[in-house]
């Protein structure tokens, strides 16, 4: 009875001897793929122009059977990536909103089915185009011409003007307002047969 019961207490430990290796195994393991979901980040990331002042963000999609979604993050700062979109596993996403003539900083992450985030990706820059000043006139019923001048918010442009298309003189400054227009009345157009005008904005 001895021996038997000394065969199984050997038979116990040479279990528990198995079981142990395997236990750190297992934890160095899944210690291996959380330092490879943290150090495999998005390899490519690119930005396109979208209609409105947005942008649309692609990166290659991660071979890596962890990842469960992609996180896009943007600033106007390197390194400091303060707005975040959840793309969930799409490859893509889109950030609108954009004020026209910033620029912005990009990059993405993945995370696991656990919630395990890696490092952010490469950065990536887009400058929002500054749409070009547009400008409609009207003429009051007392002949003085009404300029209504679009463009950027907050940029200010010069009201220039010309009789014969060749010497322009500055008749007048706007400041685009919130709305993202400004008017601009010339009370000395009933002065010539004929004017044109055109904008400039100041540097």
């Amino acid at each position: 009875m001895r021996t038997i019961s000394e065969q199984s207490a050997g038979r116990a430990s040479g279990a528990l001897s198995w079981y142990l290796p395997i236990t750190k195994f297992t934890r160095v393991l899944g210690g291996i793929i959380v330092v490879a979901l943290l150090h495999n980040p998005i390899q490519a990331l690119s930005a396109n122009i979208s209609p409105g002042q947005s942008v649309t963000l692609a990166w290659n999609q991660s071979t890596d059977p962890t990842v469960a979604g992609y996180n896009l993050y943007y600033g106007e700062a390197s390194g400091a990536l303060t707005n975040e979109i959840s793309a969930g596993a799409a490859t893509n996403a889109t950030v609108p909103g954009l004020i026209p003539g910033t620029t912005y900083y990009f990059a993405a992450t993945t995370y696991s089915f656990t919630g395990v985030e890696s490092a952010f990706s490469s950065e990536v820059t887009f400058t929002v185009p500054t749409p070009p000043p547009g400008m409609q006139i009207s003429v009051t019923p007392t002949g003085q011409s009404v300029l209504s001048v679009t463009g950027t918010v907050g940029l200010t442009y010069d009201i220039q003007a010309t009789q014969d298309l060749e010497t322009w003189t500055v008749v007048g400054v706007v400041t685009v307002g919130a709305g993202g227009s400004a008017d601009f009345t010339d009370t000395n157009a009933t002065s010539f047969s004929r004017r044109f005008y055109r904008t400039q904005q100041q540097p």
